[in-house]
Order: structure tokens, then C-alpha cells, then sequence
């Protein structure tokens, strides 16, 4: 204002008139006016630019703080500029000045997340040594012994000298998920280890019969591996027309009803290896919530339960059948011998009839050969074994069928591939066994019989082959059963016995034939040792 008057006095001593003088005062008054009014436009503009910054403080400060997250602001010293209450109530920091003091200040007012804020600091030097955002899951414990896990995301600012400018935190608590992730991965493992070390065959399969999945248990038994079936349908599997249609039905059922069936009848599949199994499957829903993802089927192999059934019933029917055997055999062979005494008696004395009396003998003959084969089928006795080489009992069985091959234009051959060592038998047994393996091959009219002798590994293997009429498939398995004979004055006890005898020996026998393309029986016996 001094400035001004000083400024009027000069005018008024360099002006001429008044009129020029009262000009310029309104000149003045105007700028005066004009300067206060930009003054106060400032000033206004200044406070309306404050209010704005103050309502965006408070908003910013509104959203950090009702975050669920760990949210930190720092400055290039990594001094903490400003946190929301989420993160102060972590550290138990709520009635501390945080603002200025770096973690490591920050951890003589907690002294349970001491440690945990001193890493906090050696971590932010980490990313600033970086120079990128970092992300990371650090583990906080709390008072009552748990933990909570933060996945931290670390952005660090620079000036665009390149010198720090500040740090921002974002940590956000995922314990829960890592919790359930936990929890899902243990319950993986435990399916895993439920399904990859199952003792039985398993398969999963998708809502049409897909095979998605087998386990190591099913890879051994069928020996076809995942890549190669993963991806077809289950019933493309060597199964029969009948096993196909179970499986189907098995499947439907369960998608249709989310139930679990089991199949009550076998299923019977040819392996890799070219052998049969049977398998008794069941099917359950594998659902996930309460949606059907899926077919989990169990394949139980029942192959050799089958067959120990299939023995046992057979042992039994033998016992049955030896007990009355026994008895029968006995009380048949007193009158046998008295009839056979007379009636060689009468042929010596009734020459004209002697055609008849030769038939009688031939047949009580027949009769007594039938009764000692059931005394076979009786309690077993016990055997005399002994060391015996087996080629030569073979020889013996030869030169004593060689007429009735002779008199059937049949030839037997024998052949010794390797050397063939002793055996433990009963010799007179063994030859009974080849005599009727041999006598069976003429009666199926073969024109050649052929024997093969050979040593394998442990055992001595014996086969036996004839071009004869074979045998057909349905009567292939009833076999060595007692009274089955397809010879029309066959008893069915020749092979029953064999069986017997070769089993006594500790031995096998296997059968395999053609309709009229021949037969072979394949017998194995142990070496003596």
C-alpha cells in the first residue's frame, strides 16, 4: 500500500491536470479489484483441489482398510507409510505410530512376530534387489500354534533416476485353500493308493463304457498295459458275445440308477498271453457330488478259485465213489471168482459148447478188469515208489500193444528228444497209465501214434499224439470224470484212473483235441532227485 501512495504522489507532481489524475486512480482501482479477485479465485480453486484431495484420501483409506488382505504401502527406505487395519491386527501393531519406522523398528513392539517382521524386511530387500515384482507364499504363525499362509505380491517403484521411490505389499490369506488343497491332495493319495495297489483288477470308465483308467493289478493279469486300451470300449476286449451284453447292461445299469450291481455269473476274458480267465466284476457309480462322473469296475480273478472249486467237487465225487467202489468191488469179487472157477470147470466137460463158455470167461474176465479199476477209485493204498527210467517202461508199453496195433494197421512210434533222467514211480502203475492213453488213441481208429519223451526244466513231459477221430469240444472238459466214456462199452474209469495214478505221482495231465484232426494228452512227471 506505501508503494501505492508513493506511486500516486509521483503522478500527481508529473501531471498537468486533475482530470488526467482522477483517470488513473480508476485505473488503480480497477487492478486492485482485478488482484483480489484473482487472489481469491486462487484460493478458492486451492481449497475446492484440497477438499477433492481429502475426500480421495479418506475413500482410498475406506477401501484399504475394508480389504481382507494385507495391504502396505513403504517408501524407498522401506519406512511404512501407510497399512490397513487387516495388516496392523496381524502384527499386533493397532495402538503403535507405524508411520516412519521400517519392520525391523516395527518388531520391538511385537515381540511374537519379531521374527516374522525382521523377514519381512529381508524379503523387501530381495525385490528391490530384483527390480520386478515379486510373488511368493510366506507362512505368518499365529498365537494359538496355526499358521496362516499369505500369497505376497511385492511391487517396488523407482524414480526415473533409477532410485527407489517406494513399495507396495499386497498379501492376501489363503489358508483356507491351502487347507482344502491339502485335504484334497491327501484324499487323492489315498484314492491313488487305493486304486494303483488294490489287489484286485480295476478299470474306470466314462458314461459309455470307455476305459479311462486301469491299475498295475489289471495290466498283470490281462497283460494288456494303459496305452493300449485306454480310450476303447471295455467290451472290445476279447470277450464272448454273451460277457459283451453283461457288461452292457452292468454299465446302463448304474448310470440310469447310480447304484452299484454286482454280476453274479462269471466273465470270461482271453488275456494277452492267449489264456482264458475268468472274472466276477462289479460296477459302482463314481460320483463326484452328486453327479455320475464315471464307472469304477472291480474284475476280481476267480480263475483259480473256479478251478480249486472244480477239484474240490471232483474229490468229493471221487470219494463218494470210491466208498462205494470198495464196498462194491469186494463184495462182487467172491462170487466172481467162484463163477469163473465153474465155469472153466464146465468147459473142460461140454466140449459142444465150448464157443459159449469162452464168451462166459471173456466176459467175467471183463467184469473183474471192472471191478479192479474201482478198487483203484477206493482209499489209496500206500505206493511203493521207486527209481525207474521212464523211456524203457515206455518200450514195454509198446512191444506189449504192438499186436493189437498190428491187427488195427496202426504204428506206434517213440521218440527221446534229450537225455532223460530217473524217475520215482510205481512202475506197474505208470505203464497202466500209458497202456490206456495208447489202447484209447487205437480205439479212436488212428493209423498213427507218436511219443514224445523229453526233459524240461524239472519234470519229465510225455506226450502222447494219434491222428484219430478227436474229440469234441463240448465232451472236452467232462474228461477223467468217473463213468463218462464216449466209447459205447466204455466205463469211464480207464481215465479216472489215470488221472488218479498221475496225481498219486505228484505229476500232470493236459488234453487237447480236434474233431477229426486227433487228440494229445500231455503228462509231466518229476525227476528224482
Amino acid at each position: 500500500m506505501t508503494t501505492l501512495l508513493v506511486f500516486n504522489y509521483y503522478l500527481m507532481n508529473s501531471l498537468n491536470t486533475k482530470e488526467a489524475f482522477l483517470q488513473l486512480q480508476r485505473a488503480e482501482g480497477f487492478i486492485f479489484v482485478l488482484l483480489i479477485g484473482l487472489i481469491l479465485f486462487l484460493y478458492l480453486s486451492k481449497r475446492e483441489e484440497f477438499k477433492q484431495l481429502k475426500e480421495e484420501e479418506q475413500l482410498r483409506s475406506t477401501l484399504i482398510n475394508s480389504m481382507v488382505d494385507f495391504v502396505n504401502f513403504k517408501d524407498g527406505e522401506g519406512r511404512w507409510l501407510e497399512s490397513n487395519t487387516f495388516g496392523l491386527q496381524l502384527f499386533q501393531l493397532e495402538n503403535v505410530d507405524y508411520k516412519g519406522k521400517k519392520d525391523s523398528e516395527l518388531a520391538e513392539y511385537s515381540q511374537f512376530y519379531r521374527d516374522s517382521l525382521i523377514y519381512c524386511e529381508d524379503s523387501d530387500q530381495e525385490t528391490w534387489a530384483m527390480k520386478k515384482i515379486t510373488r511368493c507364499e510366506e507362512n505368518i504363525p499365529l498365537p494359538n500354534g496355526h499358521f496362516k499362509t499369505f500369497d505376497t505380491i511385492k511391487v517396488p517403484l523407482f524414480h526415473e533416476d533409477g532410485s527407489r521411490k517406494g513399495l507396495v505389499v499386497i498379501g492376501r490369506d489363503i489358508s483356507e485353500r491351502i487347507t482344502a488343497e491339502s485335504q484334497l491332495l491327501a484324499s487323492e493319495q489315498r484314492y491313488k493308493s487305493l486304486f494303483d495297489h488294490n489287489p484286485f483288477p480295476m478299470l474306470m470308465l466314462d458314461l459309455k463304457g470307455t476305459i479311462t483308467n486301469v491299475n498295475p493289478r489289471f495290466e498283470t493279469v490281462t497283460g494288456f498295459r494303459k496305452g493300449e486300451v485306454q480310450g476303447d470300449p471295455f467290451i472290445d476286449l476279447d470277450f464272448s458275445a454273451e460277457a459283451k451284453e453283461l457288461i452292457q447292461s452292468s454299465c446302463q445299469y448304474v448310470v440310469e440308477n447310480q447304484k452299484g450291481i454286482k454280476k453274479g455269473k462269471d466273465i470270461a476274458l482271453v488275456t494277452k498271453y492267449g489264456n482264458s480267465i475268468l472274472l466276477s466284476c462289479t460296477f459302482v457309480p463314481m460320483l463326484v457330488g452328486k453327479e455320475l462322473a464315471g464307472i469304477i469296475t472291480y474284475a476280481k480273478d476267480v480263475t483259480q478259485i473256479r478251478e480249486t472249486e472244480r477239484r474240490l467237487r471232483k474229490s468229493e465225487k471221487l470219494s463218494i465213489i470210491g466208498e462205494l467202489a470198495a464196498s462194491v468191488a469186494h463184495e462182487v469179487r467172491n462170487p466172481l471168482t467162484s463163477l469163473k472157477g465153474f465155469v472153466q470147470l464146465l468147459k473142460k466137460n461140454d466140449q459142444p459148447h465150448d464157443q459159449y463158455y469162452t464168451i462166459m470167461l471173456s466176459e467175467l474176465d471183463r467184469i473183474n478188469l471192472i471191478v479192479s479199476e474201482l478198487l483203484v477209485l477206493a482209499k489209496p493204498q500206500e505206493i511203493m515208489f521207486s527209481q525207474n527210467q521212464i523211456v524203457e517202461l515206455m518200450d514195454e508199453v509198446r512191444a506189449l500193444l504192438l499186436v493189437e496195433a498190428d491187427s488195427s494197421s496202426a504204428q506206434i512210434s517213440i521218440e527221446v528228444k534229450n537225455d532223460i533222467p530217473l524217475i520215482l514211480c510205481e512202475a506197474n502203475q505208470l505203464k497202466q497209465v500209458f497202456i490206456n492213453m495208447v489202447k484209447n488213441a487205437l480205439e479212436a481208429t488212428a493209423s498213427h501214434i507218436s511219443i514224445e519223451i523229453e526233459h524240461i526244466n524239472h519234470s519229465i513231459s510225455v506226450t502222447i499224439k494219434d491222428n484219430g477221430c478227436g474229440i469234441e469240444k463240448d465232451r472236452m472238459k467232462h474228461l477223467g470224470e468217473p463213468f463218462f466214456s464216449s466209447k459205447e462199452k466204455g466205463t469211464g474209469l480207464g481215465l479216472t484212473v489215470s488221472c488218479r495214478i498221475i496225481e498219486a505221482h505228484q505229476g500232470k495231465v493236459h488234453f487237447s483235441s480236434k474233431l477229426n484232426h486227433g487228440t494229445e494228452v500231455k503228462i509231466e512227471l518229476p525227476i528224482y532227485k
